[in-house]
């Protein structure tokens, strides 16, 4: 009934090769394995820092962003490795691939045994659109592990109640929140809204985001982040619904356990039950 849980605080930096991207990538693993993790969750659109690599033709230019899915393979096989050696899960943040001619802003999800799921980004934020002419992923994916059936959501789409509360009615007791926001604003819708979510469903969410700069790369010079691990706000659970949280800006990890049965707890007999007490006679519910 209880996982440990680590978020990374990623920080980009120009980087020359797959390799450095793989040592850092490996380093942020290593840290969590040796706190003996469950889940690994690295943030929304830390492989970007792949684009600062550019063509290698001296120019100093980086690629753009339809370039970017060249990596999907090398990136794969990373992960895939990773969570086999360390027996983790590992959430490795969202990648760019290409299908039909369209990008995607996709979550994956690699397994201990080797297998490899995926959740595409379901709402595109207007610049998505119209700076790298994103497509929205069309289906809500839960994810059934040996430590409990989990969710992922990227970044916008803990701003839309709706999607988080069919996770719920899905049975996700934990929703992981890879997210990338360039400012402060953005990056407190994004905190706020999963606040909001853990009290309207009685989850655990876990949130992080990418912290540095790559100023080669196009929409990534600005980065504010910060991780946190966000639990319902209820007696069992620390005040301000904050379990614990990472130094905005820093290039860190942070680590925290997770405990269901405190959910079940709640759910049942807390000081508010607000999944229970859902008026579905005069509002839809998600099946």
């Amino acid at each position: 009934m209880k996982l440990r849980v680590s978020a990374v605080q990623y920080h980009l930096h120009t980087i020359g090769s797959f390799e450095q991207f793989a040592a850092q990538v490996t380093s942020y693993v290593r840290t969590a394995e040796e706190f003996e993790s469950d889940f690994v969750l690295f943030p929304e659109l830390f492989t970007t820092q792949l684009m600062s690599i550019g063509r290698g033709d001296g120019s100093g230019e980086a690629l753009q962003i339809g370039e970017l899915p060249q990596y999907t393979r090398q990136y794969k096989e990373l992960f895939q490795g990773l969570a086999r050696e360390t027996g983790m899960h590992l959430i490795g943040g969202t990648h760019i691939i290409e299908e039909n001619g369209r990008l995607y802003n996709t979550a994956f999800l690699f397994y201990p045994d080797g297998r490899v799921a995926e959740q595409r980004k379901l709402h595109i934020t207007p610049w998505e659109v119209k700076g790298w002419n994103m497509a929205a992923g069309d289906s809500l994916q839960v994810f059934d592990t040996d430590k409990g059936r989990i969710a992922i959501l990227v970044c916008y789409d803990m701003e839309f109640p709706e999607i988080v509360r069919m996770a719920r009615a899905r049975g996700a007791d934990v929703i992981f929140c890879p997210s990338c926001t360039d400012d402060r604003h953005a990056f407190h819708r994004v905190r706020y809204t999963c606040h909001a979510r853990t009290i309207e469903n009685q989850i655990y969410v876990v949130a992080t985001g990418t912290v540095g700069s790559l100023p080669t790369v196009d929409f990534m010079r600005g980065n504010f982040g910060q991780a946190a691990i966000i639990t319902p706000n209820d007696v069992p659970f620390p005040p301000g619904g904050l379990m614990t949280a990472g130094e905005i800006n820093d290039d860190m990890i942070i680590t925290g356990d997770l405990d269901l049965a405190l959910l079940y707890e709640v759910r049942e007999k807390g000081s508010v039950t607000t999944w229970r007490d859902r008026r579905t006679d005069l509002y839809p519910d998600w099946k």
